[in-house]
Formats: C-alpha cells, structure tokens, sequence
C-alpha cells in the first residue's frame, strides 16, 4: 500500500517508528517531512499536504503526526473526503477502518512511544473497509454534510 506520512516539529519525534515500521511491513511511503524538530512546522500545513497526497492517488491512506494529534486531526478533517482520527489505541486504529472509512491516522508524538505507534500504524494499515450496509450509509450522509457545508 502507498501512505503518505506528514510529520509538523513535534511530531517528528515518532517518525523513526512510523517510517520504519511501514517500511518492515513492505508499504511504500510518501514522505512529506518534516525530518527536524529545529524549525516550526504548523500542523495545518502537513495537513493540507497529505489531503493532497490522498486526493490525487499518490498514497491510499495517510499518517499524521503532531504533538497531540489533536491538531492534526482537526485540520485534516477540513479536507473534503479526508476521514481523520486520533487513534492512541489498537482498537480504534483498525476499527475506524473498518467502520468509517478512516483514511488518515492522527498521532501524538507526546502521547504515545514508538513501540505503541508501531503497533498503531500496523492495526491502522492492515484494517479492511467492512463495507456494510449500515457503514455505507453512515459514510453517505457524511459526504453529504460535507457538500451541504461546501455549499453554506
């Protein structure tokens, strides 16, 4: 799979474990940088960036990291069809996949260490849209306020 990585100056700090931990498992990535927490990168920034990458099909899924995730998540989830979520547990890593679609995964470098992370990115990476019709549906209507705000 080919995922895009984004990384703003404090969540450089877990790019050794995402980058490594995609590349152990045979994924080609997308790097987008930043690869040094010694200027000031602003997450919103990284964001744009890898709504790019998605949208134009230079990756399939994306992973974003600042200090919380927070930040990351809430600046990627401006981008129309950008599905964004911090994820600081497995679980949810492979289930907002699985039920919602979730094409980029937020990190905390603050928050979770790089064994964690790995273990994130792997969940996150190897989970599979169930494609239900309960989970259609749900994805529809959030493409539909997506274009509704589009339209305000």
């Amino acid at each position: 799979m080919n995922v895009a990585v984004a990384f703003d100056h404090r969540g450089v700090h877990l790019r050794d474990a995402v980058l490594a931990t995609l590349a152990d498992d045979g994924h080609a990535v997308v790097d987008l940088g930043t690869d040094t927490d010694a200027v000031r990168i602003d997450y919103p920034d990284k964001a744009a960036e890898l709504g790019a990458a998605l949208k134009d099909g230079r990756a399939e899924r994306g992973v974003l990291v600042c200090g919380s995730g927070v930040g990351a998540s809430v600046a990627a989830c401006k981008i129309a069809g950008i599905r964004a979520a911090i994820c600081h547990d497995v679980y949810s890593a492979h289930q907002g996949v699985e039920h919602d679609d979730m094409n980029v995964l937020c990190l905390g470098s603050e928050v979770v260490g790089p064994s964690l992370a790995a273990d994130l990115v792997r969940a996150y990476v190897a989970a599979r849209f169930d494609g239900g019709e309960r989970y259609v549906r749900r994805l529809e209507k959030v493409t539909a306020m997506e274009r509704e705000m589009a339209d305000a």
